[in-house]
């Protein structure tokens, strides 16, 4: 595994993570029924990965893998760990901040949250509100850091204005190479004040990890260059390679898919494959 640091934060972490939603059925089951499909597999893809150095995790109170979280890292030493997790956006409120924060520690059995973020941007509460709650969490030693999630640039800088005295590490939001929108004004933005960006959905849904067409020729002849590389692990490292501020988060689902996302590190797709890799996929907005 290969490790850099967070951002303006100095933390070092894992160059890829592990994200833990899965899918709207699982959480209303979760939610409903109290059932967890197939807890014990992704359990155990969040072991390996563990066990193979990675040590970036991302979760939320929405997803209802807060336990998986916690029960994974049992017997790791929490301070070579980044946990992330999110408040969603029915909590904005200061008291429903604080409240989120302290039932996400319950849940992740942690004394402290290395990144948590604001989950979705709502309107309806006033940004300067909910960041007093988020810097009050810092004060508190709950948290380290903040971060915010499907924001955009604008209301990003609205975030930033209303912190006293923190700083924003983050902004997650899709990114990958059939959606690259935030190339426009977010990256550069983040890229310049060195905030990290947490990509989801980093193989796009898997339509990256099973390429047709031009792009599936130019992945072949790249796979080759590179030892024999699949689809998935060279849309990773693309993201990896794009950015020092990039930090892929794709799905910790199966043990065998984590094996996989470990292949995407440690080596480095060169400046003629990444340009090949762009001009040859259709982006989507």
């Amino acid at each position: 595994m290969e490790y850099r640091e967070f951002g303006w934060t100095g933390v070092k972490t894992s160059n890829i993570g592990m994200g833990t939603y899965y899918d709207p059925t699982y959480i209303i089951m979760s939610r409903l029924l109290s059932y967890q499909r197939g807890r014990d597999e992704k359990l155990a893809a969040l072991k390996e990965g563990l066990e193979r150095g990675m040590t970036l995790i991302d979760t939320a109170e929405i997803y209802q893998t807060e336990d998986i979280v916690a029960e994974a890292i049992e017997g790791y030493k929490r301070d070579d760990l980044f946990i992330m997790t999110k408040v969603f956006r029915n909590h904005m409120r200061y008291q429903n901040v604080l409240k989120a924060a302290e039932n996400s520690l319950k849940r992740l059995k942690c004394s402290y949250i290395d990144l948590y973020q604001i989950h979705w941007p709502n309107p309806r509460v006033p940004i300067e509100e909910t960041m007093k709650a988020m810097e009050k969490l810092v004060d508190d030693g709950k948290v380290r850091f903040l971060g915010v999630s499907n924001f955009s640039l604008e209301q990003m800088r609205r975030a930033e204005e209303a912190l006293a005295k923190s700083k924003l590490a983050s902004n997650q939001v899709e990114y990958n190479l059939k959606a690259r929108t935030i190339e426009v004004d977010l990256l550069p933005y983040c890229e310049e004040k060195d905030i990290v960006i947490l990509p989801y959905r980093p193989i796009a849904h898997g339509a990256l990890a099973t390429p047709e067409g031009k792009l599936k020729a130019v992945m072949d002849e790249i796979s080759q260059k590179h030892g024999g590389k699949t689809p998935a692990q060279i849309a990773l490292n693309w993201l990896m390679t794009k950015s020092k501020v990039i930090f892929p988060i794709p799905r910790a689902s199966r043990p065998e898919r984590i094996l996989e996302n470990v292949g995407a590190v440690g080596w480095q797709l060169t400046a003629d494959d990444c340009q090949r890799l762009e001009h040859t996929v259709t982006v989507t907005t």
